[in-house]
């Protein structure tokens, strides 16, 4: 799985702490699924095939808050205990026996799958069928709901599924799926059949040929279509996309082919699956979840040409892939050894990476990482790799980082070998990490012990250790360090020691990252001379090292309004806007009309500055307020949500729809959004009179919004 760069860390589950069951061996399950969208409920049923592997009295699923209509064991209905979270059943089962346990239930889970609400704002043609454009705002039918998915990572598929939390459980599931005939039903596997039930649904099948723990199972129900590309091995690669977003599928999935192409020939082992399917939907919890064959990510990563140059898909799609290697085929036992996914999966996707943008890339890269884990550790916040609790930026990028110094360590011939045998060895089973160091210690012929000290099991980053690494890899990184040190604490002589060597620099990533140092101790006519250059990284360098622009640099600055990088024309539009008052209604009329990445950046940032410039299109006024108020609405995008309720709450502005839209955002699903919209109402609720604007809304809110309200004022 990766985390979305606004998730500092998330608390991942001790895994090992649910019952374990080693006296019968789960091996297959049939699992068929209707979602009931009016609901929120889901309706299903699964039959297990398991063997007996010593005489048992007593068998167990996981399963949080079902109700069960049958439970039968080899086609006889038996009784069963349930406490809400375990279905257990107490038979007298005899070793080398092979048999069936079925079960139909309903569940309304709380969490791991999710029923995303259309947005009536939007074009209809969002939606597919026979529907008319108005049935959008009724209740009751699939065409309230355009999006069903799922996110079971780490043991929560058995808030939607009878199953197995316990990773160490290896199950191959056939999955069964009826949803509205307008809506295409992606899950794991190969696609075996789509029937049609009647003439409002269909009945889609598919099929896994090798096992999987369950908290890889998914699927994700919703209006895409599809393009299919085939890996250079012959597996095919789905693309899926709402139709809404024909034009942005190649830059989103650009490289797509290349990514796979290259992680089969890197890792060393063919990809160990039939097919490989990837799928945007709308308020993912975080970046991507490597579901087996099916991975399901974040919309925001669909994007277009010009959102590409700061933000794109291509590092989430190469380590959701390499966890279908690491993670998928080989799966840890438990948190302990978490490193194994998260921290495999990151390394292969900087590899990724640097096959496609250069090594000077991949080096940056990790020096900004590096960074990063050394202000943790420096903090007194260094984690171990084998702490269980540790947070994602330490299973991560520690993670990735212990990788490149062990690639280092052993050579890159025994690493590969290495791997490679490691994952043939363990393919389909649970590993630990000393079965990967043997794995390696075998290959490279080291005693790798102080590697796992220093690397997996100490809390403190070591970082004079990773910059002797990248100056020995990367003559730019060398320099890097090299200015640094000659410059030190004397920032009035940056320019003119950095300005002497700049035409000697290759280095593109190095001048950028030299202008974000020490940009703000630079002249204007050397900016100018910066922003004369046609790349666009070096040019945004120098408005994002800016906290004031010269008058001198005026002119210069105001040609970032044209770049092709909604980060350049976020960043210029606020400076020029704050710093030449006497222009901002020239700066709005250049910038109107463009609303930047998926989340709306631009245009969020323009509604704020339009509505606060004075005598600016006064007649559209009250239109731009109700564009940044519908912003807040529950049909867009959580991102898109946030930012427009922070430049709500920055002008003062929540009126009665986006303070209502507030109290929706704190039932989110999204903990960090949640967390976020329950600060702003409560420090909204601390200035006066506005306790009386929140009360007023009651009427208009849905019994868990009272509740939740009834909770936050203490009634």
């Amino acid at each position: 799985m990766k985390l979305t760069p606004i998730l500092i860390f998330f608390f991942f589950s001790q895994l090992l702490s649910s019952q374990t069951q080693d006296k019968v061996d789960f091996v297959r399950g049939a699992v068929f699924i209707e979602p009931i969208p009016q609901e929120k409920q889901i309706k299903g049923s699964v039959s297990y095939q398991f063997d007996v592997k010593s005489d048992v009295e007593s068998i167990f699923l996981d399963a949080v808050n079902m109700e069960f209509s049958k439970v039968a064991l080899d086609d006889e209905t038996i009784d069963f205990e349930y406490d809400n979270r375990k279905l257990t059943i107490k038979p007298q089962l005899l070793k080398d026996k092979n048999h069936t346990l079925r079960i139909d239930y309903v569940t309304k889970p709380k969490q791991t799958v999710y029923f995303i609400e259309g947005n009536p704002i939007e074009p209809p043609e969002i939606l597919a069928g026979p529907f008319s454009p108005d049935d959008v705002i009724y209740e009751g039918d699939w065409t309230k709901i355009v999006q069903v998915w799922t996110q079971g990572q780490g043991k929560y598929t058995s808030h939607w599924l009878p199953s197995l939390d316990d990773m160490t459980d290896k199950i191959e599931f056939d999955i069964s799926i009826i949803a509205d005939m307008g809506f295409t039903v992606i899950s794991n596997g190969k696609l075996k059949s789509m029937d049609s039930i009647d003439e409002f649904s269909k009945l889609w099948q598919f099929d896994m040929q090798n096992p999987m723990s369950s908290y890889l199972v998914g699927f994700a129900i919703g209006n895409f279509d599809k393009v299919t590309v085939q890996s250079s091995s012959g597996i095919p690669i789905e693309l899926y996309y709402e139709p809404k977003d024909s034009l942005k599928v190649e830059p989103t999935y650009r490289y797509s082919k290349r990514i796979f192409d290259f992680l089969e020939q890197e890792i060393g082992v063919a990809y160990p699956w039939q097919n490989y399917k990837q799928v945007p939907v709308q308020d993912f919890l975080y970046a991507g979840m490597e579901n087996t064959t099916c991975t399901i990510f974040s919309n925001q990563y669909v994007i277009d040409s010009t959102a590409f140059v700061d933000k794109n898909y291509v590092n989430v799609n190469a380590h959701e892939l390499a966890h279908q290697w690491f993670g998928n085929l080989v799966t840890e036992t438990s948190s302990e050894h978490h490193w194994l996914h998260e921290g495999f999966a990151t390394f292969y996707a900087y590899l990724a990476e640097r096959d496609i943008f250069g090594n000077d890339y991949y080096y940056w890269r990790l020096w900004e990482t590096a960074t990063a884990l050394n202000r943790f550790s420096e903090d007194d916040q260094g984690e171990a790799l084998q702490n269980p609790n540790a947070g994602s930026l330490t299973f991560y990028e520690k993670g990735a980082w212990a990788l490149v110094m062990l690639q280092e360590k052993v050579g890159e011939e025994a690493f590969k070998k290495a791997i490679k045998t490691y994952l043939k060895t363990y393919a389909y089973q649970s590993v630990s990490i000393p079965d990967f160091i043997t794995e390696m210690e075998k290959e490279s012929g080291l005693d790798l012990k102080e590697f796992h000290q220093t690397w997996l099991r100490s809390d403190e980053f070591p970082m004079e250790e990773v910059k002797a690494f990248l100056s020995k890899k990367s003559a730019s990184l060398n320099r890097f360090f090299e200015l640094q040190d000659q410059i030190g604490e004397q920032k009035d002589t940056a320019e003119t020691i950095v300005k002497s060597n700049w035409e000697n620099f290759n280095s593109s990533f190095l001048k950028r990252n030299l202008v974000l140092k020490y940009g703000s101790q630079f002249s204007p006519s050397f900016l100018q001379e910066v922003l004369h250059t046609d790349d666009l990284k070096e040019r945004q360098s120098v408005i994002l090292s800016q906290n004031t622009i010269p008058k001198e640099l005026q002119t210069e600055m105001e040609s970032l309004l044209n770049d092709t990088s909604y980060t350049t024309i976020e960043a210029a539009l606020y400076r020029l806007w704050t710093d030449f008052p006497e222009k901002r209604a020239q700066y709005l009329d250049a910038t109107n009309g463009i609303d930047g990445f998926p989340n709306k950046n631009i245009r969020l940032l323009w509604l704020t500055l339009a509505l606060v410039t004075p005598d600016y299109q006064p007649d559209r006024t009250p239109t731009y307020f109700q564009e940044l108020t519908q912003y807040t609405g529950s049909a867009y995008h959580f991102e898109t949500r946030l930012l427009a309720f922070q430049y709500l709450q920055n002008i003062g502005g929540f009126a009665p729809e986006s303070l209502k839209n507030l109290i929706d955002a704190c039932n989110h699903h999204v903990w960090h959004f949640k967390k976020s919209a329950m600060d702003m109402l409560n420090n909204f609720l601390k200035e006066e009179g506005n306790l009386a604007k929140v009360k007023s809304l009651y009427p208009s809110l849905s019994q868990e919004e009272k509740r939740f309200l009834d909770k936050t004022l203490g009634e």
